[in-house]
């Protein structure tokens, strides 16, 4: 697994999970790799801080400071983004279903729940103009860890 920092083209920076230096560059070139904040397909690696460390060492601890909350992802504390992937992993993951099942929930033709799945760039458009609200989630939040 690899991290990299990332920017979208609007300035707004994220971090990325990927197997391999060649995973990002694939999905990059297919666009799949989006601005968790403004879904823009623009998005380039920046200069990292991070430094490795063998197996078995332990990484350096951050100085304390007055606010005792660690930060995660985007600076938000970690208790936060804590709940939040609680939240969205309870929802039914409907996967590659999700336009059809947002469908159904928003015309009533199925008992209203929180689910959560993929949709492609064209499907995601043509929810938004049915005027079904969604919203993308930046893979954090989606991505089991163990």
């Amino acid at each position: 697994m690899i991290v990299f920092d990332l920017a979208c083209s609007h300035g707004h920076a994220f971090e990325g999970w990927f197997a391999s230096a060649e995973e990002f560059a694939r999905q990059q070139a297919s666009e799949l790799v989006r601005c968790p904040v403004c879904d823009d397909a623009q998005v380039e690696k920046r200069l990292s801080a991070r430094v490795s460390v063998p197996k078995g060492a332990r990484a350096p601890q951050p100085p304390a400071t007055e606010n005792a909350t660690e930060t995660a992802v985007a600076g938000f504390p970690a208790e936060l983004i804590t709940k939040l992937r609680e939240a969205v992993r309870s929802a039914e993951n409907v996967g590659r279903r999700f336009p059809e099942e947002a469908r159904k929930i928003h015309y009533e033709e199925t008992p209203a729940r929180a689910i959560r799945g993929q949709a492609t760039r064209e499907e995601a458009d043509a929810l938004q103009e049915e005027g079904i609200d969604f919203t993308s989630l930046p893979s954090t939040l989606v991505t089991e860890t163990h």
